[in-house]
């Protein structure tokens, strides 16, 4: 048997229907990817696009998965983690809102020495009178002077034809800054939950990306039962699902509870994390 890990859940796999054991003790890093043969023709591929209609991107369960996983070990390496909101002065279509977002992203990696993000698009559903216009999260590991960058976005938009609906309208929520304390692992926890865990909305645009070193970071480890023991030990397994299902090769899930005692287990996933985002 053996078990993969990573914060809050671990799952026992049968080795005999999982297959070998894994080559590698850590996973769900970029690092890992085999690199992709250059495509061909993508002029000619770029151009046959042009014409044809932009399919709606929606994030998947695995996405969801995925970006929760990222944003917990990102929270592990940082003592502390803005939680950034960017909406527009008016109505967008979901291409000029991702191409403004890009030129955001840009210019705040050109501004600081270590920038590292993870976004994630949302409709606006409680704004009438953009309704269904898209807004951006961002979290990262950035301090924001709010007036300088509440400016930009308000200028880059402007400069770019988004126009606001009145002379003088330059909403404060248009940048909204909150700070997360990485400490608290379940308060970040929710904000992911609220903003992507239950995003089913549909997008003409990419829905969610992140940083380079982001996307490198590991965000599971494979273990003996031994590991698990020890949260039985100190009554932190929160719940607890074994499978009936002979042909699956899952036998067993475990939730556990994140706090002062069991968060330090998970340091050799703490460990190599850090030294993916702080090479030196």
């Amino acid at each position: 048997m053996i078990v993969k890990n990573t914060y809050g859940t671990s799952v026992a796999f049968s080795t005999r229907r999982y297959g070998k054991a894994p080559k590698y003790e850590f996973t769900g890093s970029a690092l890992q990817r085999k690199k992709q043969e250059p495509k061909q023709n993508t002029k000619a591929k770029k151009k046959e696009s042009k014409g044809k209609e932009k399919k709606e991107r929606s994030l998947s369960r695995r996405s969801k998965q995925k970006i929760r996983k990222k944003i917990t070990c990102f929270a592990r390496c940082y003592k502390r983690l803005s939680f950034v909101t960017l909406t527009f002065l008016n109505k967008v279509t979901d291409e000029q809102a991702v191409n403004l977002l890009r030129k955001f992203v840009d210019n705040a990696k050109k501004r600081s020495e270590d920038f590292q993000y993870v976004w994630v698009a949302e409709r606006q559903t409680k704004n009438d009178e953009f309704k269904g216009n898209v807004h951006f999260h961002i979290i990262t590991n950035k301090y924001w002077k709010i007036e300088k960058w509440w400016n930009y976005w308000i200028n880059l938009q402007i400069k770019n034809g988004v126009t606001p609906r009145e002379k003088d309208f330059k909403p404060s929520s248009a940048f909204d800054v909150k700070q997360l304390n990485s400490n608290n692992i379940r308060a970040i926890a929710s904000y992911v939950t609220k903003y992507v865990t239950k995003n089913k909305a549909k997008f003409k645009c990419q829905v969610w990306n992140c940083s380079k070193r982001v996307s490198e970071l590991y965000t599971d480890f494979y273990s003996t039962t031994e590991f698990t023991d020890q949260f039985k030990r100190l009554n932190a397994v929160l719940k607890e699902l074994n499978n009936t299902d002979r042909e699956s090769p899952v036998i067993n899930v475990k939730m556990i509870d994140l706090n002062r005692k069991t968060l330090p287990l998970y340091k050799r996933l703490d460990d190599k994390n850090n030294r993916v985002l702080k090479p030196n």
